[in-house]
């Protein structure tokens, strides 16, 4: 199957233009050999079919950074996997002096190629009008295809351009023989790239005024977008919008979710009744009333929140909105040894903390880049997202701050902003004992603010959402089966012995059936575990049940969710949710378990403790050593401990 390799500068509508080809035929893989997100789609039309890859974006085909490299890599190897039969150049059309550099630079490799000038309608917007036949002239060897993905306007005639290519057998002939006209630049030889990138900016420079013409229309819209960006950029009011969509954002997790979130808890307690009456009473019955049910449930009650998470991110980033916020967040992060460019690793980071941290790959600063590594794990992430739903939803009352305020979601914010700052604190510790001697810059492209291609939220929306039940739930879900047979079974006969000597009298306001599992659970395998652990943990408020949670969670934070399902519901013997069954939970002294000072403390906990081992095993890989990923599970562990023992013994 032909390779077709799509490429172009950031901010160009290049995902538009891969979304519009793939639609929901993608697959996100990475590169060999490094962890760069390669996405890839099927491309259809009249029974034929051809391989999209979107490379990461970038402005030259030398490399400033982890990502643009990739590109590098491929382009100046033939015999790399992934070098392409043809190409796809995708260039802004409001802006294309600066995207013909790269197009120039794939011009000269002599590839099959398609350049396809995009955003139209902006440049139309800002007056300027490109004599696409005269720009043939200057290219007569390849496809000229003008689009405006946003509205899928030019994408059919360029689907049929593409297997126009498709169709030619002499695609790519030789390999070796590609580069014979036209040899890269060494990746090291910084002199012959300026050179060699000078001169073609001089000779686009040269070329660009016989097709392209600004007339300089619309004047009024311009000057009211310009307004748009004096307020989201303004220092003061820049600030506080932020922070306003920021708190909207959380505000929205809770009303909104709120609704789906009963409905899907309510059917798993359903289901799993329903499962126990009509299967005949045994082990299989048991582990799927008592494990995979409940972790199942565990996995699909929270998709809501993360969902919406995600959507609002991607609106932010579609409009333009999230450069700005990079923009307005670099002046606060200088003291702390980051820059603004640490703003999307750290945002990102609110979604998954491994992402974040690979999008760290645009900070050419090495010292920089390692402080942001290590600070994005504490950023509140969507694995997050349930378990402060939960211990939000046990401990803080669903009441109104000013009549419009959500108080839950009120702490949400407080718990994400917790982070953040405890965040920047410990960045600007790192950035006394992290020493260099290489200077850092800032250079950002702010885009024009733009309507959201809804179309590209959805399908990254489709994505990701996936991504979190297929991946975190194979992992909640074989949890939730361990811990199902470690709660069920115990060492000999400890668990039957346990039973024979209940005192019932101590349980005279409690259900015999209750206690009987009560008891079993304490003396099976998972009970001894938590028992083993408890004394440490005791002094922060936690119990043995939630230590076991706490073990499991280094698997996946979200996995305490289904971890507590599990263990309760082997006890649960009338399936209730697991909101009220842990509410009904009692100490020895008759007073809830989950108390305001046990749940805040839970949640702190949760803030700041590394829990996850994917994410250490991201940040080995990023710092090529176990040294960092093993400063950041000590130093993490430690500040969890101390602020958890801090927050219980404030509230007790």
């Amino acid at each position: 199957m032909k390779k077709i390799a799509l490429i172009g500068n950031p901010n160009t509508g290049k995902t538009s233009v891969f979304n519009r080809l793939t639609g929901l035929n993608q697959h996100v893989a990475n590169f060999p050999g490094v962890t760069v997100d390669k996405k890839s789609g099927l491309l259809k039309l009249n029974n034929e079919q051809v391989t999209v890859i979107d490379f990461p974006g970038t402005y030259s085909i030398y490399p400033h950074s982890a990502d643009e490299k990739i590109v590098y890599d491929v382009f100046s190897n033939p015999k790399h996997e992934d070098f392409p039969d043809a190409v796809l150049v995708v260039a802004d059309a409001s802006n294309l002096e600066r995207n013909l550099l790269l197009f120039a630079q794939i011009y000269d490799l002599n590839l099959p190629l398609i350049l396809i000038i995009n955003m139209s309608d902006i440049a139309h917007r800002k007056g300027i009008e490109i004599d696409i036949e005269k720009l043939k002239i200057e290219f007569p060897t390849i496809t000229i295809c003008q689009t405006n993905a946003r509205v899928g306007a030019g994408i059919d005639i360029l689907k049929e351009e593409i297997f126009k290519l498709n169709s030619k057998t002499n695609l790519i002939t030789d390999r070796k023989q590609i580069l014979e006209n036209y040899t890269l630049a060494n990746n090291n030889d910084t002199v012959s790239q300026e050179i060699e990138t000078s001169k073609r900016f001089e000779f686009i420079k040269n070329l660009i005024s016989k097709f392209v013409q600004n007339k300089s229309q619309n004047v009024s819209k311009s000057k009211k977008l310009s307004f748009y960006d004096k307020i989201t950029i303004h220092p003061i009011f820049g600030y506080v919008i932020f922070a306003l969509i920021l708190i909207s954002i959380f505000q929205l997790i809770f009303s909104i979710a709120a609704l789906p979130m009963e409905l899907i808890d309510g059917s798993f307690a359903d289901f799993a009744s329903w499962t126990a009456e009509e299967l005949p009473a045994g082990i299989l019955s048991d582990l799927l009333t008592g494990g995979i049910i409940p972790g199942l449930g565990g996995v699909l009650v929270f998709l809501p929140q993360i969902l919406i998470l995600f959507f609002c991110l991607g609106i932010l980033e579609e409009t333009g909105y999230l450069a700005r916020a990079v923009f307005i967040m670099d002046r606060i992060m200088r003291p702390f040894g980051l820059n603004g460019k640490s703003v999307v690793p750290l945002i990102s980071s609110s979604a998954c903390a491994i992402p974040g941290i690979m999008a760290t790959r645009t900070i050419s600063n090495k010292k920089e880049r390692l402080i942001t590594i290590l600070i994005a794990p504490l950023m509140s992430c969507s694995a997050r997202i349930p378990v402060f739903t939960l211990l939000i939803a046990l401990v803080i009352p669903n009441k109104y701050v000013f009549g419009f305020i959500n108080l839950q979601g009120l702490t949400l914010f407080a718990m994400y902003s917790l982070g953040i700052i405890t965040a920047l604190f410990i960045a600007w510790i790192l950035k006394i004992f992290i020493k260099t001697e290489e200077k850092s810059f800032f250079l950002l492209e702010i885009p024009d603010f733009k309507v959201p291609r809804w179309s590209n939220i959805f399908i990254s929306l489709f994505e990701k959402g996936k991504v979190f039940v297929l991946e975190a739930g194979k992992v909640i879900l074989a949890i939730s089966i361990i811990l199902w047979a470690l709660a069920t079974f115990g060492p000999s006969d400890s668990m039957q012995n346990a039973v024979k000597n209940i005192n019932y009298s101590q349980h005279q306001n409690a259900d015999s059936s209750q206690v009987i599992a009560s008891v079993k659970l304490e003396n099976s395998y998972i009970g001894i575990l938590g028992k083993t652990i408890e004394p440490v943990i005791k002094p922060i408020g936690f119990d043995w049940k939630i230590g076991i949670s706490l073990i499991t969670s280094f698997a996946a934070r979200e996995v305490f969710v289904g971890s507590m399902a599990t263990i309760y519901s082997v006890h649960q013997e009338d399936n209730k949710g697991l909101l009220q069954t842990m509410r009904n939970e009692r100490n020895s002294l008759g007073k809830p378990i989950y108390s305001l000072a046990t749940g805040l403390s839970l949640m702190v906990f949760y803030v700041f403790a590394m829990q996850c081992m994917a994410t250490l095993a991201t940040v080995k890989t990023e710092t090529k050593t176990w040294k960092w990923p093993l400063i950041q599970l000590f130093y993490m562990g430690g500040l969890a401990y101390l602020s958890s023992f801090i927050v219980y013994q404030v509230f007790s």
